[in-house]
């Protein structure tokens, strides 16, 4: 599994966690979570973004 793979398997877990902690009505954890998730997503953009190089 590669890393932006894997950063992207990161994300939807932190999609998850963030929705289920919406729902139990945490929103420090909510805010937390968004937060790590935007981190996560423009890591995985950067990743891709250096990936490109030499592929055709």
């Amino acid at each position: 599994m590669s890393r932006g793979d894997q950063l992207e398997e990161l994300a939807s877990d932190l999609s998850h966690a963030a929705e289920a902690a919406r729902r139990l009505g945490l929103p420090t954890t909510v805010y937390l979570l968004s937060m790590a998730l935007v981190e996560v997503r423009e890591a995985a953009a950067a990743d891709s973004d250096g990936n490109d190089d030499g592929a055709a």
